[in-house]
């Protein structure tokens, strides 16, 4: 049989499709083939022809039930399917499948089975000709992707604790924007935060002193999506609930052991970029009289681009607030937290 997948690369920030479709095939043998074209109406008569070849076979197992997935954050092709009520909420991979087979009997037409054995046959060929994934990322015409990466899979391919894009970023701001009115609050151009990251998903040069990225809240903007669309937060899921009890303690010192206990236990990449970004925000309080940013409005700015819970089943009113005092409460002590130099 034939299982086949159609990506659409949708930003989960800003929902914005790409332009191009790309079908992952996948045989019962476990061979892997892409077929991609920038347009859309070749994208449909590809799907239909393969799903007609597929029907018309009179040598298909049975449908297994696991064999549909749909995520509810992606469209798909019109007028094929219907979301699963089981999907994930969450998924790094953002990919959805398109089932091949209909619900009701294959039919099959004795007077017409000579044509489609011929179109059988003459896509068996075609298909075998493809290379594999494998193949493709080898040869470097697919790459992995910077944003939607997880830190951890990001910081060992790039041989770092710290994502470059992150450091080039922070660097960016320090350079030129510590005293731009509402750094980090005030929005870029959606269009060219979208440019810039095409750009850094295809890992060309990336020159943040170039006249196009002149706008530091582009360069902002973008720095914040990389952080909300990452498959796992900055303050990873299991750490949610015990920031969020550590910041309800009372007492000012045992809150600071507290907080700094956990972020002792971090993942390293996870550690090194929250330190590397908290002490910049710190240089942005310096510069309060001019940007006019406080930790109440650095705290929310951040709250929800760093951390989130796994299941959002608990108020979300609610953990917005603790979400907010937990990086209002880093920044102000920062210092300590960090074991940043003084002053």
């Amino acid at each position: 049989y034939i299982h086949v997948h159609t990506y659409v690369r949708v930003y989960t920030y800003v929902r914005v499709p790409n332009y191009s479709h790309l079908f992952q095939i996948t045989t019962n043998t476990g061979s892997e083939y892409l077929l991609q074209t920038d347009s859309y109406s070749t994208a449909i008569k590809w799907y239909d022809a393969i799903r007609k070849t597929v029907d018309s076979s009179t040598k298909l197992p049975p449908r297994r039930s696991n064999s549909t997935e749909y995520l509810p954050r992606h469209g798909s092709l019109p007028g094929y399917g219907s979301a699963s009520p089981n999907a994930k909420q969450r998924n790094p991979v953002h990919r959805r499948s398109i089932n091949m087979f209909s619900s009701s009997k294959l039919k099959h037409s004795t007077s017409d089975s000579a044509d489609k054995n011929g179109v059988k046959n003459r896509l068996k060929k075609f298909i075998t000709r493809r290379p594999s994934m494998k193949t493709l990322k080898e040869k470097g015409l697919i790459k992995d992707r910077v944003f939607g990466c997880h830190l951890l899979t990001l910081c060992e391919r790039e041989g770092t604790t710290v994502p470059r894009f992150v450091q080039i970023c922070l660097d960016a701001v320090d350079k030129r924007g510590l005293d731009a009115d509402g750094i980090y609050r005030v929005s870029g151009n959606l269009a060219t935060i979208q440019k810039l990251r095409f750009i850094v998903d295809e890992e060309e040069d990336l020159d943040l002193d170039q006249s196009q990225w002149e706008d530091i809240h582009v360069v902002t903007g973008a720095l914040k999506m990389f952080f909300r669309e990452l498959p796992e937060p900055l303050f990873p899921f299991r750490f949610f609930q015990l920031f969020v009890e550590a910041v309800k303690i009372k007492e000012s010192k045992l809150k600071v052991q507290a907080v700094k206990k956990l972020i002792q236990e971090l993942p390293k990449p996870n550690k090194d970029t929250m330190k590397l970004l908290f002490s910049h925000l710190h240089r942005v309080l310096d510069f309060s009289r001019k940007n006019l940013m406080s930790t109440q409005g650095i705290g929310i700015v951040f709250g929800p681009t760093l951390m989130w819970p796994e299941l959002d089943a608990g108020n979300m009113a609610v953990n917005m607030v603790y979400q907010n005092q937990i990086v209002e409460f880093i920044l102000i002590e920062s210092q300590e937290i960090f074991n940043l130099d003084r002053k």
